[in-house]
């Protein structure tokens, strides 16, 4: 019961949840899957149902990218050689409520998808916080975080925390040590 009101403590500001995920035609443990949600999609929502007061941002784009998974990893592999940008699906006015963004994504070739570059170039994130985590199947955060850093020099970025994409129905522990990070105790520079 003490661990659920720590989790609703609203002095710490507010929280917002945004995340990329890829719903349809997945690969998950060697084979190819039809996820009626994206592995991140399903740690999201796990998160969010421990910070019930955080606002929730899907990320996505403003195309969509192939139904076939094998052809929508040679988009994503030619929007990374290429430093794609690709447009944000209705995005946010401003992040500047927040104080802390958990920012969850696949791992695609080693990093985010290009959509969450996009996505973290077009705010302000200094003073803030930002907690990631990444769906993937054998390849963790990638050298995501050192982007996330790159992108987001006035930011704290933490070290993120990688969940293996089978397993994200079972995810319940990560969801609740991402949710405990929240707890510790950060002061945004002002």
């Amino acid at each position: 019961m003490h661990h659920q009101n720590l989790l609703n403590d609203k002095s710490m500001g507010k929280t917002l949840i945004a995340y990329y995920s890829r719903r349809g035609e997945n690969y998950v443990n060697g084979s190819i899957k039809n996820l009626k949600l994206g592995n991140t999609e399903v740690v999201a929502l796990k998160i969010k149902a421990l910070l019930p007061d955080a606002d929730v941002f899907q990320i996505d784009t403003t195309y969509e990218y192939s139904k076939d998974y094998m052809t929508c990893i040679e988009e994503a592999k030619q929007e990374l050689h290429d430093q794609a940008r690709p447009e944000v699906k209705n995005p946010l006015g401003s992040i500047d409520e927040y104080d802390t963004i958990i920012l969850g994504y696949p791992n695609w070739w080693g990093t985010m998808p290009m959509v969450c570059y996009t996505f973290l170039e077009s705010y302000d994130f200094t003073g803030k916080r930002i907690i990631p985590f990444c769906t993937n199947e054998g390849s963790g955060m990638g050298s995501s975080v050192r982007f996330i850093k790159k992108l987001c020099p006035g930011a704290t970025v933490e070290d993120g925390t990688p969940i293996h994409g089978a397993e994200a129905a079972n995810a319940d522990s990560e969801a609740r040590e991402i949710a405990a990070q929240l707890h510790n105790r950060f002061i945004p520079s002002r």
